[in-house]
């Protein structure tokens, strides 16, 4: 769906649109045009939440929240879940991996490190620069896209998002 320019975005001199991000389901969840026919918006995988990570969008479906928590893939979302709309095996795989923007504080030179402070899997390290900084850095291989770095971020410069696809690798 496309949100069209509105008047006061071109009074204020915002002539596109942020994109939207993409939506989460919770892990286990099937592909998204099955999802959207087998949810019926009964929100037993919200109640049965331990993290409460999940929270309903405007259509009474299950979507991921990451400001107050994180997953920890207790599969009790799918345990609940009464439709087969969140499956705990044969279900989309979690490719989802944190993202840092620009906007974080390490990058502009000022000393941060609440995210990594925060990965349990200590999956986010800082690189040493040349000019004095310390950048930070995803290992994409130990990243399990649970999003504990996301809340205690405090310029909500990460996001949870899908994996990079490498070339030649299909997704």
């Amino acid at each position: 769906m496309t949100v069209g320019l509105q008047r006061r975005d071109l009074l204020r001199g915002r002539l596109a649109r942020p994109p939207v991000a993409p939506t989460l389901r919770p892990p286990g969840a099937v592909e998204e045009a099955l999802f959207a026919t087998r949810c019926d918006g009964c929100a037993a995988c919200a109640f049965a939440c331990p993290e409460k990570v999940i929270r309903l969008d405007r259509d009474h479906r299950p979507i991921l929240s990451f400001a107050h928590g994180e997953c920890t893939f207790c599969d009790a979302c799918a345990k609940a879940c009464p439709t087969g709309a969140i499956v705990t095996e044969g279900g989309r795989p979690w490719t989802l991996l944190a993202e840092i923007s620009g906007r974080c504080l390490a990058v502009g030179g000022v000393h941060c490190r609440s995210c990594g402070d925060a990965c349990p899997t200590a999956a986010l390290r800082f690189v040493p620069i040349a000019d004095g900084r310390f950048l930070p850095l995803v290992d994409e291989a130990t990243c399990t896209g649970c999003g504990a770095c996301v809340a205690p971020c405090p310029v909500a410069a990460i996001t949870i998002a899908p994996a990079p696809v490498s070339e030649g690798v299909p997704a």
